[in-house]
């Protein structure tokens, strides 16, 4: 009996062992199973990751690119801001320029229409000198024929009068007096006008070489006993002498038949 009891705890411990074992077994294989099962999944995982880092590495290089090309973008459009700051300020210029030469221009145009309104005005007073000139010739024909009718009268060739550049026309009005020959012997000589003529300034007076005048002479001229002022001689001839004023107001307060009076030297 006790060999039997032996027996059957001898088999129930194989069997427990082997249930034991199979159970081991078992998990063993679950185990295993479940290691492969991870084992794949590490292996996929690192798969992915090498995926991902390659796809990271790769996202980066494009990164890169794009800094760059952004890079270039920004330095371009640093360009072409400042070729349209230099076109703007090219632009502003050129319409300054535009302004400036409308202003010259304009101003061109008011000098041109001065300038020919001061051209008809000049070619106004040419005429007009051209006509005073040939009245002026006019008159210096009739003086001259004046001067020649005293030179006749008194035998002697007085010759052109000196004259008074400034002087713009001839008194033709002057009356001819008769000339006066005598010869004063007094030391103050004395005379009288016979021709006055305002606007070419000068007189003539009944004086010459004969009575021993000559150029540069000053003879004061009276009126009554006031004397109104000097006259000095420019031309000789021998029994009358042309005379120049020596302030221009006398012009208008000699007259003829004034006396004249030669100062002492």
């Amino acid at each position: 009996m006790g060999s039997k009891v032996k027996a059957i705890v001898l088999i129930i411990l194989i069997v427990i062992s082997l249930a034991i074992a199979g159970g081991g077994f078992y998990l063993y294989q679950q185990e295993h199973a479940r290691n492969i099962n991870l084992q794949a999944s590490l292996d996929d995982l690192t798969i992915k990751q090498k995926l991902t880092q390659a796809k990271l590495l790769e996202a980066q290089k494009s990164l890169s690119i794009i800094e760059v090309k952004l890079k270039d973008a920004a330095s371009q459009i640093d360009t072409l801001t400042n070729q349209l700051q230099q076109e703007k300020i090219s632009k502003e210029e050129a319409l300054s320029r535009i302004e400036q030469i409308r202003a010259d221009l304009d101003r061109q145009k008011e000098s041109r229409s001065d300038l020919e309104n001061k051209l008809s005005k000049v070619q106004d007073d040419l005429r007009a000198a051209q006509g005073k000139l040939s009245k002026m010739e006019a008159e210096k024909e009739t003086l001259e024929a004046k001067i020649k009718v005293f030179e006749s009268k008194s035998n002697v060739e007085l010759g052109k009068i000196v004259v008074n550049p400034e002087a713009s026309s001839v008194d033709s009005s002057a009356a001819a007096p008769v000339v006066n020959t005598q010869v004063l012997a007094t030391k103050n000589l004395e005379g009288k006008v016979l021709v006055l003529n305002k606007e070419y300034n000068f007189v003539v007076i009944d004086v010459g070489s004969k009575n021993g005048v000559v150029v540069n002479d000053v003879f004061s001229v009276y009126q009554g006993n006031k004397i109104v002022g000097d006259i000095k001689i420019e031309k000789v001839q021998e029994t009358m002498s042309a005379a120049g004023f020596t302030a221009d107001k006398l012009k208008n307060i000699v007259k003829e038949g004034d006396r004249v009076v030669r100062k002492n030297k």
